[in-house]
């Protein structure tokens, strides 16, 4: 990992700068897969997962004897950690469900607002290597607590057209209505315009590769809603002399293993830490069996020595990270003067990979920067807001003039016509 040593403010930008993740040059690549899943529906689906795939599949929704059977190949442990950091993140998730208030902003004049979930919502789920059943469930439950009436998931299946049985067994205890063998664009294709299998979906939640991510982009210029805008993931850790290097290392290693283009960073104001960390790093990257892939995303990271502070939590909140871990004696007071970032980690014990998995909090997070305009995934995710208001006679005739007024300065004179045949 690059050191970098007292870097002055205007060296930030260039010092920060994420891996680029263009997906502008499959636009037209991703778009050819989009028309033939529009025009060719299922038909299309199968051609492209036999090609993609190479699953060749005679149905496309898993069958309530393929769960059973999953449930079955699923180890008893893994059962019940599922089951733990399922209801933990039922347990957080349902804090955040809204209440109706009812404002009288002038006497006669009540106005709410009301949270609707929305109907149907799409989940994409990825294959390969790290089958993210944990993404499932961060997904699953807050749109199942929302109340969406229906959840779509879509996944890749093996050449053998099966899917991992951790993620249906996870889509079971989730609440997943219906699941589709079909991965990548066409995936995103089938629930932004729908099929004869696949439902049209409202909204489209998950992560994806760079194909997943065009396509994603694309279907929301004008079919659906998407969660938000997805890069490679990232961790910011700030850490002072007293921190616990292997503890700093273990947390820097446990995000750069999740691709080559991931991205780490450590501020610190000690550079005996950064001595200490670089060994450990050292130590623990070669017991990794994803090791190949973890120092690539070393490659383009970086340990930063600050004077002070304050200049590394101006840095840190420049750079907008998706995971913020704190491991300083004043961490708590650090933590206040955070305001960008998707995810917040504080104290020693606490490391990214309980937000990942168990301790509730959702790991669907901004990166790229977009934790400054963004947020992580929540109950608001999956809900519409509403607003209602009820004006009674005296309410509406005390706006009246106020109304008039502002629909007249704004030559719109049959808006100040629906108030006048009132007052009349």
């Amino acid at each position: 990992m690059k050191v970098v040593k007292y870097p002055s403010k205007e060296q930030w930008p260039q010092l920060l700068a994420r891996p680029a993740l263009s997906v502008e040059g499959l636009y037209d690549r991703v778009q050819t897969i989009l028309d033939n899943v529009r025009s060719n529906g299922d038909k299309a689906l199968f051609e492209l997962e036999e090609r993609f795939d190479k699953a060749v599949l005679t149905t496309l929704e898993v069958s309530s004897a393929e769960l059973e059977e999953a449930k079955q190949m699923v180890s008893a442990d893994l059962q019940q950690a599922i089951r733990k950091a399922a209801a933990n993140i039922e347990k957080f998730h349902a804090s955040q469900l809204p209440k109706i208030n009812r404002v009288e902003t002038v006497p006669g004049v009540v106005c709410w607002q009301k949270a609707v979930p929305i109907s149907r919502v799409g989940l994409y789920i990825p294959g390969g290597s790290a089958p993210l059943f944990s993404t499932l469930l961060m997904l699953s439950i807050p749109a199942k607590i929302a109340g969406c009436k229906e959840i779509i998931l879509c996944t890749p299946p093996s050449a053998d057209g099966n899917i991992n049985p951790a993620i249906l067994f996870a889509a079971s205890v989730a609440g997943v209505s219906r699941i589709f063998k079909v991965g990548g664009s066409q995936a995103i294709a089938a629930m932004a315009y729908g099929t004869e299998s696949v439902p049209k979906v409202s909204k489209i939640f998950g992560p994806g590769n760079a194909y997943v991510t065009a396509a994603k982009q694309l279907v929301s210029l004008k079919e659906v809603a998407i969660d938000m805008p997805a890069g490679p993931s990232e961790v910011a850790v700030i850490a002072d002399a007293n921190a616990n290097a292997a503890y700093v290392a273990s947390d820097l290693l446990s995000q750069a293993e999740h691709g080559p283009d991931s991205q780490v960073i450590l501020a610190t104001t000690s550079a005996e830490l950064i001595e200490r960390v670089e060994k450990e790093v050292s130590l623990q990257l070669e017991q990794l069996p994803r090791k190949d892939i973890t120092e690539k995303a070393l490659g383009h990271s970086v340990l930063i020595l600050m004077d002070n502070m304050d200049n590394v939590i101006d840095m840190i909140n420049d750079y907008a990270p998706e995971h913020l871990i704190i491991q300083t004696d004043n961490y708590a007071e650090l933590a206040e003067r955070v305001v960008n970032a998707g995810s917040v980690f504080l104290g020693p014990y606490s490391p990214e990979s309980a937000g990942d998995y168990a301790s509730g909090t959702n790991h669907t997070l901004p990166t790229s920067g977009y934790a400054k305009a963004y947020s992580g995934v929540n109950i608001d995710s999956f809900m519409r807001k509403i607003t209602f208001q009820e004006l009674s006679k005296n309410g509406l005739g005390s706006l009246a003039d106020t109304i008039e007024t502002m629909a007249a300065n704004e030559f719109l004179d049959a808006h100040k016509n629906a108030v006048t045949v009132r007052r009349k």
